[in-house]
């Protein structure tokens, strides 16, 4: 496959086969970063763990320090004073079983949802639908929760939901390349120590095999994953 100019300068900065050091991966990638728009820095992790598993799952949600950089729509699936403190907190969409016709027909101008409890008999109308998208609530990603408002304002402030894909890797957002690279290590070290924490107790040998972080355009850095813990 042929690679553009800026892509080919910015692997030729990259030494091959090298691991980097967090502090050094991540100013590394800020380096190579030549996009003309804020590039979203991205995160791959390769765990040993097997995901077929009931007892390696590993999957979790975790309120980055410095956010995202990505402004987030929130819904909010509530009732009553629920429905009014969900509003309250900014949440932009309200509602019940109004919402469900409305996802039904096409709708999905919105990036997080989040649900009261008493909600999910009402949701789980919708399994079909978000399930695939990555958006049905769950209580292990904090979006089943009785205490809605809260959950809106850390979507909003930066919350993000990590799991396991069916290769065991994990991909998360850390952030944005115009953060500088204090921030993005920040965010790096946040979301590898909820990993890390979250490591299932039936997981043998070696944990983290292997951690690359890349921007939206920019070739892939090797992480030392002997540094993670």
């Amino acid at each position: 496959m042929k690679q553009g100019k800026k892509y080919t300068a910015s692997k030729a900065l990259i030494e091959k086969g090298k691991l980097y050091d967090p502090e050094e991966a991540v100013a590394l990638l800020c380096q190579t970063a030549k996009a003309k728009f804020d590039e979203t820095v991205e995160i791959h992790i390769r765990l040993g763990v097997d995901s077929r598993h009931a007892d390696q799952q590993v999957r979790g949600a975790i309120v980055l320090p410095n956010g995202t950089g990505k402004t987030v729509r929130t819904l909010v699936f509530a009732k009553g004073d629920k429905a009014d403190a969900a509003a309250a907190a900014g949440s932009d969409y309200v509602g019940a079983e109004d919402l469900v016709a409305k996802i039904q027909g096409g709708w999905f101008d919105f990036d997080v949802v989040i649900a009261s409890p008493d909600m999910m008999g009402v949701i789980g109308r919708l399994g079909k639908v978000l399930g695939p998208k990555g958006l049905m609530p769950n209580p292990k990603a904090g979006t089943v929760t009785p205490d809605v408002a809260k959950a809106v304002h850390e979507a909003k402030a930066g919350k993000i939901e990590y799991r396991l894909d069916k290769t065991n890797i994990i991909h998360c957002p850390i952030g944005k390349v115009s953060f500088g690279a204090d921030k993005i290590v920040e965010n790096f070290n946040a979301l590898m120590g909820a990993v890390i924490k979250a490591r299932p107790a039936a997981a043998k040998g070696q944990y983290i095999k292997s951690c690359v972080i890349a921007a939206t355009m920019g070739p892939g850095v090797k992480v030392n994953s002997a540094k993670l813990g």
